[in-house]
């Protein structure tokens, strides 16, 4: 058999146990994308805050901008020539807002996660990674030549276990977690893993705040500012491409981690820096993050309502946050669901194998600032 005869073996077999996954054909028209004709309201969106449909902010950025100011392109790595100082400017400002020493930007969440972790660890460093942290994370951990152990989901018992158990025979041992996990929708305790951190002088914390940053917080600074941790985490990364409705990540730290970072980190080192005018629009939300907080609590409100409906339906939902998932067991079950709920006007997409675990296919509603609160009462009464 050919590799091209096995890719299409796959595939099929992909199709029939229903998780084959096409990109879809969308027209996107503010808070409603288009497809196939029909005009049905975005519950898949990671844009947490509604910045990204605001027009309005947009008109007012694009006031800023002249000929000179925007530049699409960095035409090059970051330390050769594509070090604008609108990248300084951005991690001064994100350094300042977390009280931290410095920041360190990069071109994604997946460059964060997959080129921190090899970059920092070694033969002699062992990785206790919840186990459903994040593809990039797990990327990350197996591109390190790093020890790991994956502990059981928010099971601070046994971290503190193999913490024990471990932690003497290696050089330094990193816990790695998301702070709001991206297809449960719960979070993690801060404040304990905190605790654990401090009970060996060689473990380190590392925490990915992708869905929590500019939805989480007074400042929307994320869920270690909620638990007033943020100078206790080691490697506190998030991204832009979310909340903050750009692209990129960053991680606030120890200068001397920053400086380790940009000696040693691959995915920074060898890739084209993004184009400065995208700074500049980061650069333009980051400022205004605090400003949103009647944002995140209509948010939090929304969330809540649609949280306790799918408990009330008999459903299983472990969710502590705008990403609500309604686990639904099959994935042919799930795409029927879905199916429904589109014809009846709402883009909730299914979430399958390998994404999530066999028997765990579920709808994953992804809720943002802009929907409004009887919106989401017609959601529940359609769902089933």
């Amino acid at each position: 058999m050919s590799i091209i005869e096995q890719m299409q073996q796959e595939l099929q077999e992909l199709k029939e146990s229903s998780n084959l996954r096409t990109l879809p054909n969308l027209i996107h028209e503010g808070q409603d994308v288009i497809a196939n004709g029909q005009r049905m309201l975005n519950l898949s969106s990671n844009d947490y805050l509604g910045l990204a449909t605001d027009r309005t902010l947009r008109e007012e950025f694009l006031k800023e901008l002249t000929a000179d100011s925007f530049l699409p392109t960095s035409s090059s790595s970051r330390l050769l020539t594509g070090n604008f100082t609108i990248y300084e400017k951005l991690e001064q400002t994100l350094a300042e807002l977390f009280g931290t020493e410095t920041a360190l930007v990069f071109n994604s969440g997946y460059h964060a996660n997959a080129g921190i972790l090899p970059a920092v660890s070694d033969a002699q460093t062992l990785i206790l990674a919840d186990k459903l942290v994040h593809a990039s994370l797990i990327d990350g951990i197996r591109l390190s030549t790093a020890k790991y152990i994956r502990y059981r989901h928010n099971d601070l018992k046994q971290l503190e276990r193999l913490l024990a158990e471990n932690h003497a025979a290696y050089r330094q041992v990193i816990i790695v977690t998301e702070s709001i996990f991206s297809m449960d929708g719960d979070i993690a305790d801060l404040k304990e893993l905190v605790r654990l951190k401090h009970m060996y002088e060689n473990v380190l914390l590392y925490v990915d705040e992708a869905h929590a940053f500019g939805a989480r917080g007074e400042q929307g600074l994320g869920c270690a500012e909620e638990a007033r941790c943020i100078r206790e985490i080691d490697f506190l990364v998030g991204t832009f491409g979310k909340a903050a409705a750009s692209a990129g990540a960053y991680i606030v730290c120890r200068r001397t981690i920053r400086e380790y970072l940009v000696n040693r980190m691959r995915t920074l080192i060898f890739t084209t820096a993004l184009p400065p005018v995208n700074i500049a629009w980061t650069l333009f939300v980051v400022r205004r993050l605090a400003g949103f907080r009647e944002r995140r609590i209509h948010l939090k409100n929304i969330s809540n309502i649609l949280r306790k409906a799918l408990k009330e339906k008999g459903y299983t939902c472990p969710s502590d946050s705008y990403i609500v998932p309604m686990i639904v067991g099959k994935s042919s079950d799930t795409i029927l669901k879905a199916e429904e709920l589109q014809r009846h006007g709402f883009y909730a997409l299914p979430v399958r194998p390998p994404t999530v675990p066999e028997g765990t296919s579920r709808i994953r509603f992804s809720l943002t600032a802009e929907i409004r609160e009887e919106e989401i009462r017609e959601l529940i009464k359609i769902i089933i």
